[in-house]
């Protein structure tokens, strides 16, 4: 059992959390999320298996909570380096640029590969752990339209198609085929030709 280094075992507690969290940051960088294992994560936090589980129960339960806080930090991200001022298109260019950087950063399967490994109920409670995120998408969306940029018919049909062309560039991403400057103009350029009103 690791020595408690901190005033009090809540903040012991947090620090540990917080210490596994990052190991599957740092491992989802070099494995991807579908091939990490209980053991990985363990071994590269520097705990035992018996600890991690006093934290995580199971895979899922992990991954829940490291989509969470990658979730948390795109949000802050996106709040940080966009102007209040910005113009729709502007928003959606910098939100794709951080979808961007974040599947380069935190590598993951996509949806259907999640959903197999994860099982349905747990891909559905990973879902509504990136709705804010997404809400983001759609506020965006919506702000376009009410200022005459944006032709949407169906406001969340096409968020969904926005966050699809955003996923179309993970595996060239993460190969290191395109930058995420490149595919963040060709993703935006896409998108904004779908749904500007000219």
């Amino acid at each position: 059992m690791p020595r408690i280094s901190a005033a009090t075992i809540g903040e012991h507690r947090a620090q540990t959390r917080d210490r596994i969290l990052q190991a599957v940051s740092r491992l989802s960088r070099v494995q991807g999320i579908d091939e990490i294992s209980m053991t990985d994560v363990a071994n590269e936090a520097g705990i035992t298996r018996t600890v991690l589980y006093n934290y995580f129960p199971d895979k899922a339960a992990l991954l829940l909570a490291f989509t969470e806080r990658v979730t948390q930090y795109f949000i802050e991200s996106y709040e940080r380096e966009l102007p209040e001022e910005a113009s729709p298109a502007e928003r959606l260019r910098a939100f794709v640029r951080l979808q961007l950087a974040g599947l380069l950063a935190h590598p993951h399967p996509g949806a259907a590969d999640l959903s197999a490994a994860l099982g349905p109920d747990a891909y559905q409670r990973l879902a509504e752990h990136v709705a804010p995120m997404q809400q983001v998408l759609v506020d965006i969306l919506e702000s376009g339209i009410e200022t005459g940029d944006f032709r949407v018919l169906d406001v969340a049909a096409t968020a969904r198609m926005v966050l699809a062309v955003i996923g179309a560039e993970r595996v060239p991403l993460i190969s290191g085929d395109v930058t995420v400057e490149t595919a963040g103009e060709l993703v935006s350029e896409f998108v904004l030709r779908a749904i500007e009103r000219r």
